[in-house]
């Protein structure tokens, strides 16, 4: 599969950003994603280079110093099972090289995929507002 990476959001508009947050309760509309994308510290893009739209991405939240958190890793249906998703963390993780502390929360069943990449399962507290907003 031919697929472009980048980390700008350089000619992104909401129009590229269609059908991510599958299963949400509170599905991001384009529009919010690529708000949340704006203001993220680090994000990685793949990009299907036929119709140039997001296919997956992964961002993260730094103090730039000693903490990073990674709060969404997305690959739209179609295009799961492709390494995108393994391909979009290992260019956030080599950024995010400098920083002691990255953090995310997953389900337990994805915690395998996420071992891959040196992580560990450890412990979080968490409030989810999915009427929030």
């Amino acid at each position: 599969m031919n697929i472009r990476y980048s980390n700008s959001l350089a000619g992104v508009s909401p129009e590229h950003l269609q059908g991510f947050f599958v299963g949400w309760a509170r599905p991001l509309s384009p529009e919010q994603h690529l708000a949340m994308l704006t203001r993220s510290a680090f994000v990685e893009l793949a990009i299907d280079p036929q119709s140039s739209l997001v296919v997956g991405f992964v961002n993260a939240l730094c103090d730039g110093v000693q903490a990073a958190f990674i709060p969404c890793l997305e690959v739209l249906p179609a295009y799961q099972h492709n390494g995108i998703g393994s391909q979009l963390v290992r260019r956030l993780l080599a950024r995010l090289e400098h920083i002691p502390a990255v953090d995310l929360v997953c389900d337990q069943e994805l915690q395998p995929f996420y071992e891959a990449f040196n992580m560990r399962p450890g412990v979080s507290m968490m409030i989810r507002r999915a009427s929030a907003g």
